[in-house]
């Protein structure tokens, strides 16, 4: 009997280190991607000061950010390795090989991400901001403990400022249960904290994911060459070669006057501007008829295969919720791997699954950075400062941390919510839940039908030269008719 007990302990004890070991490769590898990521869009001049002082604080602070970008990249992948996984250990059920890849790994892999992720998000991000802005006390020696002294102070500060909202809002909505846990900080003020925080990512998701959805086809047209439809690139490209150059004299020449300075600025935003257009018709030029006349429709095709896609399975999940309890997005405490698919076409739909989060996660990217809102976020290259990658790296943070939720709520996968992302309030409110979808399904499908009617007006208007007309003219009421007389002269 002791030998079965220090047998089975031994095995607990080898499947914790062997747990232990893959998390932390993975975080590791995760770690060195995120630093070299900030590494290049970071600016290079905050981090070799003369200030020995503000050198160390600012890398101290890049490090935090590295550590918040890594966890939510991992954040990111935690729905599309749970599915795959699931699906190898259907397909090797035996395999002596996959023995490590169990319901244990994978839920310590959620609580993980889950605790990091609250972590960065109330503590690390705001002390790598406030240990930025600081300088120390007043009156106190200067240096970098100075630094962390004021930045730990006002840290909690802000702690139990936030701590006073939640209470106040949580004796709000249910004044008996915050009257009756007043001290209950661990079990009840901390979960409805992540529940509000999750709920406010779901909904940034709700705003930014079908705006995104739309931009991705003009920004994918950006970067793949476009076919020629009735336009002259030669022509084109010689009209940009001169501008350029006659841009390039006017900037040779010195002048330091005033108004003169001002013009120069404008001409040379204007030959930067040339010189972009240039470099993209000579790609057009030199692209072959393969790419330039088949990667454009397939690449476009595909997204709006996708797009189509991700409004079907959310349109279906609106009927399941009408129908069906079992569809509300609910936590799962055992996770039994490799017992059946979470999709019902197998191995393929779990595969698509995957595509979708992924590509729904590129969308809600691409939509947060083009909103009027959260432009000035943009991260350039090598020059953006370290308060700009603090706050891309909170909203990055915000945005994954809520994927899981956000996939299993508009029921994109079945996979169900391991751990403490189960756990939120609001996940168990139909009415929540349903006009969640709805409003999805019908801002996605808005989106999707001005973007596929803008797209095919602007090309017929780029092809048949009508973009040169004055701005005076609205193009918006051309006629057809007219637009077909300008194609007809031309291809005679």
């Amino acid at each position: 009997m002791e030998v079965d007990d220090v047998s089975v302990r031994e095995q607990l004890f080898h499947n914790r280190v062997r747990e232990t070991i893959i998390c932390v490769l993975l975080f590791s590898c995760l770690y060195i991607v995120s630093y070299l990521i900030l590494t290049h869009f970071k600016k290079r001049a905050e981090f070799v000061s003369e200030d020995i002082e503000d050198a160390t604080v600012n890398k101290i602070a890049l490090c935090l950010c590295t550590f918040t970008l890594s966890v939510a990249v991992c954040a990111v992948l935690l729905l599309p390795i749970s599915i795959l996984s699931n699906e190898v250990l259907l397909t090797f059920p035996q395999n002596y090989y996959m023995q490590w890849l169990n319901g244990s790994l994978i839920h310590g892999l959620w609580n993980l991400v889950f605790l990091f992720s609250n972590l960065s998000l109330v503590f690390l991000m705001p002390f790598a901001y406030f240990f930025t802005e600081s300088e120390g006390f007043a009156g106190s020696k200067k240096g970098v403990m100075a630094r962390v002294y004021e930045a730990v102070v006002l840290l909690l500060l802000l702690a139990l400022l936030v701590l006073g909202i939640v209470w106040v809002a949580s004796a709000l909505l249910h004044h008996n249960m915050a009257r009756e846990s007043l001290y209950d900080l661990w079990e009840y003020y901390l979960p409805y904290l992540y529940s509000g925080i999750s709920l406010l990512g779901v909904l940034l998701l709700l705003l930014c994911t079908p705006f995104g959805l739309s931009r991705m086809f003009s920004v994918t047209g950006s970067l793949i060459v476009k076919p020629r439809l009735l336009e002259n690139v030669e022509e084109t490209l010689s009209c940009a070669t001169f501008e350029e150059a006659s841009l390039s004299r006017k900037l040779s020449r010195g002048n330091t006057s005033y108004w003169v300075k001002l013009n120069m600025e404008t001409m040379k935003r204007e030959y930067q501007l040339v010189q972009t257009k240039r470099i993209a018709l000579e790609m057009r030029r030199k692209a072959s008829p393969w790419q330039r006349n088949l990667g454009y429709p397939l690449a476009m095709l595909l997204l709006l295969a996708l797009t189509v896609m991700c409004v079907l399975m959310v349109c279906f999940n609106v009927l399941e919720l009408l129908f069906d309890e079992t569809a509300l997005p609910r936590g799962m405490e055992d996770p039994r791997l490799g017992t059946a698919s979470f999709s019902m076409f197998g191995s393929l739909g779990a595969a698509v699954q995957v595509v979708l989060i992924l590509y729904l996660m590129v969308a809600s990217v691409v939509g947060f950075y083009s909103s009027p809102l959260f432009t000035g976020l943009l991260p350039r290259a090598q020059d953006t400062n370290l308060t700009q990658i603090i706050g891309n790296c909170v909203s990055l943070l915000v945005l994954s941390s809520a994927l899981p939720v956000f996939s299993r709520t508009l029921g994109i996968t079945r996979f169900d919510l391991l751990g403490d992302f189960g756990r939120y309030n609001w996940l168990g409110n139909f009415y929540i839940v349903f006009l969640y979808n709805m409003l999805f399904a019908g801002l996605t499908s808005a989106s999707l039908i001005k973007t596929v009617t803008w797209a095919v007006q602007r090309e017929l208007i780029r092809a048949f030269g009508l973009h040169r007309l004055p701005l005076t003219v609205s193009r918006s009421a051309i006629p057809l008719r007219l637009l077909l007389a300008s194609g007809l002269s031309k291809i005679q």
